[in-house]
This record gives C-alpha cells, sequence and structure tokens, in this order.
C-alpha cells in the first residue's frame, strides 16, 4: 500500500495521476506549486527545514486502509471513468442465493481453528503495518526531494543521487544495528549473499566516514572526501539486545527490519514517477540503484534473525548431552536419548518467548516462519555434528539414532508449521551414509559436499572401522580432502 496519497508531501503528485486533468492544467499546476513552495522560503530556509501548517482540508492520515476516502476530489476524478451506480445492487454480489436471494456468511469451521498451531501467532491478527517514526520521515523526506525534482526538472539527478545515499544510509544502519555479528558470519552457511554484501561494502566505502576527525586538516582532496561522507551510525543505549526473555532484542530487530523492507516498497512503487523525471543519460544510475540496493533489503531478514535463532536454542548443551551417549550397543533399542527431550524443551521455550514478544510488536507470519527455519536448520546440524564427533557406533547404535531423530521430528511438528522440516535429509542422509560399503562411500562423498571435512572423515573412520586396511583408509581421506580444496 504506497502512502503517497496520505502523505502531505506527495499531495503533488495527484493532479498529474488524475486521469481527468488535461496537460495544460497539469502545467499550471506544478507553475502554481512552485511559486507556493518557494514562496514559502521566501524570508529564508530551504523546504526541508520547514514546519508545514497542515490544514483542515489536507488531513493525513497514513494508516488509512483507503488514501482515497478523506479526498473528495481524487474521488471524483475516478469515479465517472469506474461508475457502477446503474447497476441493479443484486449484479454487484459476488453470489447469490436463487432461492432466498440472500448472500451466503463465510464462516471459519472448527476444524480450521483446531488445526491452527501455536506458532501461529499473527493468524487471526489484522495487517498491520509495522512502521517506525525515522521510516515515516524518510517518506517524507522523498516526498519532499520529488517536489523540488518536480519543479526543478534540471537537478533531477543530483536530487535522485541524494535519495539514494538517504536510503543506503538507512539500509546500513539496520544492518549495522541488528545484522552485524562477527561468529555468524563465519558460518559459511550464505547468510549474507554476495550482492547484500557487495552493496554493504559499496555504501561502507563511498558513504560512511569511519576515521576520526584529523587534527590537521591534511590535503584539500582528502576534505572534500570527507564532505561527502557521514559518521558510522550509533545504538541507542536503550535498545537492550541481550536479553534471553526477550529474545535477544527480536521487538526491536522485528520493528527496524520490517520498516525497512516496507521502505523499500515505497521505493518500489515510486520508481515510475522517479523514472519519469530521471534524464536518459542517467536513467541507468536509477537502474542499478533498485537492482542492487533496494531490491536487497528484504534480504537483511536473513542474518538479523539468525542472530535470534542461533542464541535463543542452546545448542552447545546439546552436543555436551550428545557427547554422553554410549552408540556402540549390542541391542536394539525402543526408548531415544535425553538429549532429545532436552531439545525439544529449548524449542518449547523458544515458543513462548516468541509469544510473549508477539505481545508487544505483531511477529508477522513471514518472519516467524524465517525464526522456525532457522532453528531447526541449526538443531540439524548441531545433531550431524554430535554423530561426527561419536568414537564408536554399532549398528544398533545407527538404529538408536534414527530413532532419536524420528522421535525428534516427530514431537517438533506439533510446535510448527514449517513443512518441509528444513535439513531433515541433511540428517537423513547421513546416519544412512553409516551402512555404506567402501566402494559406495568414495563416490558418496564426492557427491555429498555439503558435509565438513570432520563430518566425512568421521564416517571413513567409524563407519568402515576395521572393516578396510590403511591403504583404502588413506585413499578416502585423499578423497575427502580433495574436495574439500575448493571450498578453501
Amino acid at each position: 500500500v504506497f502512502l503517497d496519497i496520505r502523505v502531505w508531501e506527495f499531495k503533488f503528485m495527484r493532479q498529474s495521476r488524475s486521469p481527468s486533468v488535461s496537460p495544460s492544467k497539469q502545467h499550471t499546476t506544478t507553475s502554481a506549486t512552485a511559486e507556493s513552495l518557494f514562496a514559502q522560503c521566501r524570508n529564508g530556509g530551504n523546504p526541508f527545514e520547514m514546519q508545514t501548517d497542515i490544514k483542515d482540508d489536507e488531513t493525513e492520515d497514513v494508516l488509512a486502509s483507503n488514501g482515497y476516502e478523506s479526498d473528495e476530489l481524487e474521488k471524483s476524478a475516478y469515479q465517472e471513468y469506474d461508475s457502477d451506480s446503474d447497476v441493479p445492487e443484486e449484479l454487484k454480489r459476488d453470489y447469490v442465493d436463487e432461492q432466498t436471494g440472500d448472500i451466503p456468511v463465510k464462516s471459519v469451521s472448527k476444524e480450521t481453528l483446531r488445526r491452527g498451531k501455536k506458532s501461529d501467532y499473527s493468524l487471526f491478527k489484522g495487517n498491520t503495518l509495522i512502521l517506525t517514526n525515522t521510516t515515516l520521515n524518510v517518506i517524507r523526506l522523498v516526498g519532499k526531494y520529488m517536489q523540488m525534482m518536480n519543479i526543478l526538472k534540471p537537478i533531477a539527478f543530483d536530487v535522485i543521487h541524494c535519495m539514494s545515499q538517504l536510503f543506503d544510509y538507512y539500509l546500513y544502519a539496520v544492518y549495522t544495528f541488528f545484522g552485524r555479528e562477527d561468529m555468524y558470519e563465519s558460518t559459511g552457511l550464505g547468510l549474507i549473499s554476495s550482492r547484500l554484501r557487495t552493496t554493504l561494502n559499496r555504501i561502507q566505502e563511498s558513504l560512511i566516514d569511519l576515521e576520526a576527525p584529523p587534527e590537521n586538516t591534511g590535503p584539500l582532496t582528502s576534505v572534500e572526501e570527507r564532505k561527502e561522507k557521514v559518521p558510522s551510525p550509533h545504538l541507542s543505549h536503550l535498545v537492550v539486545l541481550n536479553s534471553t526473555e526477550m529474545l535477544y532484542g527480536l521487538a526491536e530487530r522485528v520493528v527496524a527490519t520490517e520498516s525497512l523492507v516496507f521502505l523499500a516498497e515505497q521505493f518500489e512503487c515510486l520508481q515510475p514517477h522517479l523514472d519519469a523525471m530521471m534524464p536518459s543519460a542517467k536513467k541507468p544510475f536509477l537502474q542499478q540503484f533498485y537492482s542492487q540496493t533496494v531490491s536487497t533489503a528484504s534480504e537483511l531478514r536473513k542474518p538479523i534473525y539468525w542472530i535470534v535463532a542461533a542464541k535463543a536454542i542452546d545448542y552447545e548443551q546439546m552436543l555436551h548431552l550428545m557427547a554422553n551417549v554410549k552408540w556402540d550397543v549390542k541391542e536394539i533399542m525402543s526408548q531415544h536419548n535425553v538429549y532429545v527431550d532436552s531439545l525439544l524443551k529449548e524449542f518449547e521455550q523458544f515458543n513462548k518467548r516468541l509469544f510473549e514478544v508477539s505481545k508487544r510488536v505483531r511477529i508477522p507470519l513471514q518472519v516467524s516462519n524465517i525464526l522456525w527455519e532457522h532453528c531447526i536448520r541449526l538443531a540439524n546440524r548441531t545433531i550431524v555434528e554430535g554423530y561426527a564427533n561419536v568414537k564408536k557406533c554399532s549398528n544398533e547404535g545407527r538404529a538408536l539414532m534414527q530413532l532419536d531423530f524420528q522421535q525428534f521430528l516427530m514431537k517438533l511438528e506439533k510446535l510448527t508449521d514449517i513443512r518441509p522440516i528444513p535439513d531433515k535429509e541433511f540428517v537423513e542422509t547421513y546416519i544412512k551414509a553409516y551402512y555404506l560399503t567402501e566402494n559406495d562411500m568414495e563416490r558418496w562423498i564426492k557427491e555429498h559436499r555439503e558435509y565438513s571435512t570432520k563430518q566425512l572423515t568421521n564416517l571413513v573412520n567409524v563407519c568402515l572401522g576395521s572393516h578396510i586396511n590403511k591403504k583404502a583408509r588413506q585413499k578416502l581421506i585423499a578423497a575427502i580432502e580433495e574436495c574439500d580444496r575448493p571450498k578453501r
């Protein structure tokens, strides 16, 4: 939903969008707008410093369900093109019962309600916008920028360049506050795409002044370069990101991230208008800005919410519990191990905390799904890592691994609607590899490069064990190292 109709700074666009306004009237309106805008600055200042007095007939409601409701002129401009006042009421209905003439009332069945999972926090909540004051202020600034472009067309490129820097800084600030975590960036799981990383590096190099102000001004070129840069953003000390109960600032992360995504959506809506104002020779700049920066905003969700998922579950405790399990058992076990129950309790606690946070800030279903996906993926990868630490394992022990994982999946599916379970095959494939022969193992190693060198080496040592000689083992280890070279 684009806010231009409901934000005062975008009112100048109405006449140009209305199909009933002729080109001559549009030109007159533009001239009047220019005169009005410059008249307000006659005694000094500029449009960006003014506090506009919004009159009664210009009252705005940025969260209104329909921008036209507060503007009768806008409504009348379109009504004559899309009027159905002469159509009988019964023909306007989607469905009418031929016997009674009544419109059927839709209802939610009890079965539908009963199927709802505990993780559906926003299932029955309205689709309310998550919008910060900062985002709204940026949108207002963009409106003022566009007013200047509409009046002073020769400087349109310079204005759009400034707008792009404004968005760049906003995106960089959100990443710096909530998405930068060195220990998780080194996981190698592709949390930040190459495109997003390139964008962040470009913004940092071209816009962010990371150096302290020098005592001596130095060469003129250095001073000129610094004029184009702004200080690195700093997070307020009032924002707490280390509270376990509050899921490490999840509410703040959601508000910041989803506001940025919303801002990017507004920029997408504005692209045709900006493209029309941009000189032909400079249009590649605008296209590059949208393809490399605006479109990457939603990609910040992954690293930002990953940080919460990585801290919300105690994966290290699970590894310790798995290390205490005896896997070289001699009989088939019917009871799963304790670490499975411990992990499930962690997920139940995470679910409760997520619900508590949702009381403060609405958690969109998409965000909830991302969090659950991250947590499950991390848990499954931790399970494989735990199996890779096993020193001795019998056939019965491998069956116990399968029993444990199936128990985990069965209980987990009652907590979340995420389907399919992320990285389910990652665990199952690793367990099945314990049954491979020497010849099959070499081929399997070359086909499954998603596992670490340690995990593959463990399969060779534990799976084949004493069944192969030293030379055959060295051959398989060499195959593992060869597969690992492209990763480095």
